[in-house]
């Protein structure tokens, strides 16, 4: 996918310097930039690694001195991430889905399959299903029965759409990717113990024998518009109302959403977080890597949760929290303050204890 300048800097609204019709064909960072190359130079701090690789072209901060840098031409950006999301999708080769639907494929004869959709082999679309138009299908994704894929949606190899979920446009599964799966909820006969522990918050109670018993899985599984599921995540299927991941919503490899769960518009899920089941989350949430939210509360519009936290109880709109267990930022900041400082305070009250108590010690 190569490029001149002039067009990358028309394509992505920037201005640029030099050369104009010079052709790159790839992005590589700086030390490693060929001739071919544009390096992505940028921040000052990167602008070293020029004279290590042979560029010709970069992407540099506004106000550079390209010439200085020995280059012969620049596009230069003013909102460094942003620019290089552009500069990827101008440059991203995609992938090869082939043509058509490959002979190895299973279709059920009762599905619909849209205008222009690529099937690829070993793929199973099941009973009644809905494949939109030019939706891409990778080798060995299975599709269950009743399911509605929506137009241009992505599904790389191993992805699983469950029985009767339903997919909005431009939907992209990364591989091995699971949406449908039963929701991981089960009750025992009698009272058990986990909870007798929930609801006396004591680790006092009675052992006893206790046989799990699944609560089958009723609902399914509504994705909006725009949302990308990651390699190895799943989103389990609802218990009688569906699970919802509204528009927009962006969840990382390796996550885990419950069932029930109601998640809403442009919500960033990163790596290894994990959403108990009836939990309810806003618009425009972010969890960071490693998150835990509990089951059956609430996190408001536009809350940002920083990494590893707990969230074990509500969250206001608008809040930025952190920790275990999660508490506003401040607040967790003075905590973290105060814990560095318990060595020396403990040394502290050592000495005023033998200066008191003389020769009692810390005991």
């Amino acid at each position: 996918m190569a490029h001149t300048i002039a067009d990358l800097a028309a394509r992505l609204g920037l201005e640029h310097a030099g050369d104009g019709t010079l052709v790159i064909a790839r992005a590589a960072e700086p030390a490693h930039a060929g001739p071919d190359a544009l390096a992505m130079a940028m921040s000052p701090k990167y602008a070293e690694g020029l004279a290590k690789g042979h560029a010709r072209a970069a992407m540099l901060w506004p106000g550079a001195d390209w010439q200085a840098l020995g280059l012969a031409a620049a596009l230069f950006a003013p909102r460094p991430r942003w620019a290089m999301a552009g500069v990827c999708e101008a440059l991203d080769p995609g992938y090869d889905f082939g043509t058509g639907i490959h002979p190895s494929a299973h279709i059920d004869p009762s599905a619909e399959i849209g205008t222009g959709a690529r099937i690829g082999p070993f793929a199973v679309i099941g009973a009644r299903a809905r494949i939109g138009p030019n939706a891409r299908i990778a080798p060995h994704v299975s599709v269950g029965e009743d399911a509605v894929i929506g137009a241009d949606a992505i599904l790389h190899a191993g992805a699983r759409i469950g029985a009767r979920c339903v997919i909005g446009e431009r939907y992209i599964g990364q591989p091995n990717s699971v949406v449908g799966g039963c929701g991981f909820s089960f009750v025992t006969p009698e009272g058990s113990g986990a909870e007798d522990v929930r609801a006396t918050l004591s680790g006092e109670r009675q052992v006893r024998a206790q046989k799990w018993h699944r609560i089958q899985s009723l609902g399914a599984v509504r994705i909006g518009d725009d949302v990308e599921l990651g390699a190895n995540s799943s989103i389990d299927r609802g218990t009688i109302r569906d699970t919802v991941i509204g528009s927009g919503t962006k969840i990382d490899s390796v996550c885990q959403i419950g069932h029930n769960v109601q998640m809403g518009e442009d919500c960033m899920m990163c790596g290894m977080a994990g959403v108990a089941g009836s939990a309810r989350i806003g618009d425009r949430v972010l969890l960071a890597g490693k998150v835990a939210v509990n089951d059956n509360i609430f996190v408001g519009d536009d809350v940002i949760v920083g990494g590893a936290s707990r969230v074990y109880t509500n969250v206001p709109a608008g809040r930025t929290i952190l920790g275990d267990p999660a508490t506003k930022l401040e607040t967790q900041l003075e905590i973290r303050r105060v814990l560095r400082r318990l060595p020396r305070l403990a040394a502290q009250v050592a000495r005023l204890q033998e200066a008191v108590f003389p020769g009692k010690g810390s005991g």
